[in-house]
């Protein structure tokens, strides 16, 4: 049986008149639209279309603000921070990005810290937007109102998982790197346990500690173990400590201010590798090293050593040339939110 496949810019489309159909303008619902399409496009499709009926229940119910402009919490020139007062995430992010790749080429580099965004998508959505440029990005996020992860050695949950995501250009594609400070995300645990299905390995415990593969214990008082599992815990205990320092302590919006919600606290950073030690010696080393390991010897059962977005970049060249394959249950979440909001579905 063929696997239906949809024109990526018809898809966005479609994102797009759902997002105004919700009480967005047209350049949030663009962002929101650009953005989860292109999740969708480099494989991620926990983080990408499949998300936007929950963006728009939040934006009919007031979850998600709709309308107005961060508030400039403070500006310093190569450093910014907003209060995202709950608006779109990705339309607050590619706003952030637009001013901070044109302060970098001023500064070196510019940072940009936002303290109550709504939920921003994937951050690998971001990246190519300055590797285009010959920038290197760095994007963190975390939700301060979740507490699905529990520290190494415990068994509360108290952080979020907490990605990262990396941009950095090479003399050929670019390096597209984007991890979690935990084994697992919660999206995906629930889109497991909806179809029923266990992790491959134990990567949650239940509420008394016991490791396990079954995503539903998340439910049932069980968390996230950080990156590391049992054994290097440790590894993305810190690792999450020290995202959530960079996003919700430089914001000044996080745990302590006790939100609920679907809020994301981030850290924008972007650097311009003319500034240091200049943009031909930059490449020279990240292609140098880009190179060294793809020619490193695979381990048994192992066909090639891959670069971190290599897949995705492959994906997406495949799906912009035949077409986006998308799930069923992402199709009848889009057929409900169109039914919702008197959005006709394309063809």
């Amino acid at each position: 049986m063929t696997t239906p496949r949809h024109d990526p810019a018809t898809l966005t489309g479609l994102a797009r008149d759902l997002c105004r159909a919700a009480g967005l303008d047209a350049a949030k619902s663009e962002a929101v639209a650009v953005t989860l399409v292109e999740a969708d496009l480099l494989g991620h499709a926990t983080h990408g279309l499949a998300l936007l009926p929950r963006y728009l229940d939040d934006a009919t119910s007031g979850g998600m603000a709709r309308d107005g402009e961060p508030e400039v919490v403070r500006d310093r020139g190569a450093t910014l921070t907003w209060n995202g007062r709950r608006l779109p995430g990705p339309w607050l992010v590619h706003k952030a990005l637009d001013v901070a790749l044109e302060r970098a080429v001023t500064y070196g580099t510019c940072s940009v810290a936002i303290g109550d965004s709504h939920h921003i998508g994937c951050l690998a959505a971001y990246l190519t937007r300055a590797t285009e440029r010959g920038f290197m990005l760095v994007l963190s996020s975390s939700a301060s109102a979740a507490a699905a992860v529990a520290p190494f050695g415990g068994i509360t949950g108290v952080l979020a998982p907490d990605p990262v995501a990396a941009g950095i250009p090479t003399d050929g594609d670019p390096l597209l790197m984007d991890v979690s400070a935990s084994i697992t995300t919660i999206n995906m645990a629930g889109q497991l346990q909806k179809a029923g299905v266990q992790y491959a390995h134990p990567w949650v415990q239940d509420a008394a500690g016991n490791p396990s593969t079954d995503p539903a214990v998340l439910a049932q008082g069980g968390t996230l173990l950080p990156a590391g599992g049992l054994d290097h815990g440790q590894k993305g205990y810190a690792w999450a400590l020290m995202n959530e320092a960079l996003t919700q302590g430089l914001s000044g919006y996080g745990r302590a201010d006790k939100p609920t919600g679907w809020t994301a606290s981030v850290l924008l950073q972007v650097y311009d590798p003319e500034a240091f030690a200049g943009q031909a010696a930059f490449l020279r080393q990240t292609s140098h090293t880009a190179a060294a390991c793809r020619a490193a010897t695979p381990r048994p059962g192992v066909s090639r050593v891959r670069l971190p977005g290599e897949s995705g970049l492959a994906h997406r060249r495949a799906a912009l040339k035949d077409g986006l394959a998308l799930s069923p249950a992402i199709l009848a979440g889009l057929r409900g939110a169109a039914a919702k909001l008197g959005v006709v579905m394309p063809a």
